[in-house]
């Protein structure tokens, strides 16, 4: 893949993530967002109130994008949280993992010891075989937390890892 750019996102570019986004959100069945979360909304999740945002580029197109940002709690500022978004028509091709090895250098950067993945859906097989492949232990499993809207109420991971 060496024609993968991914670089830090600008306001602007929130047009170019928003069609993945929508994308992802709107099938309901990886993220806990609303399925018709607004693009007003979209924006302030994903740009605003991480750290920072990254797009993933292959050949000048957005096909992922990812945040970084402070784990929600209090005390637990030394650890990020991250959020990974890959196009469909882009999946299997190893940006996601990409991404993943990217974010975290860019958490080590930033002064983080540790990652957290605080809410991953246990039907999203494919994450959670990349997020174990690149040293991520389930630490905790949810019951039945996730209304999934073909499977009911499903269960989700936290997943974590020292940097």
């Amino acid at each position: 893949m060496s024609s993968l750019k991914i670089i830090e996102a600008r306001h602007e570019d929130f047009e170019l993530i928003w069609p993945i986004f929508h994308e992802i959100v709107s099938s309901g069945d990886t993220y806990a967002y609303p399925s018709d979360m607004s693009k007003i909304e979209a924006f302030n999740v994903w740009i605003t109130q991480p750290q920072k945002t990254y797009i993933a580029m292959l050949n000048d197109e957005v096909l992922g994008t990812y945040y970084i940002k402070t784990n929600p709690e209090s005390s637990a500022h030394h650890i990020c949280n991250c959020g990974y978004m890959v196009a469909s028509k882009a999946r299997g091709q190893g940006l996601a993992t990409s991404m993943c090895t990217h974010s975290q250098l860019k958490a080590l950067e930033l002064g983080y010891l540790a990652m957290q993945f605080n809410f991953v859906i246990a039907s999203n097989l494919g994450a959670i075989r990349l997020w174990t492949k690149l040293g991520f232990e389930t630490v905790e499993r949810l019951p039945r937390v996730f209304n999934h809207p073909t499977l009911g109420l499903i269960d989700a991971l936290v997943m974590y890892k020292l940097l």
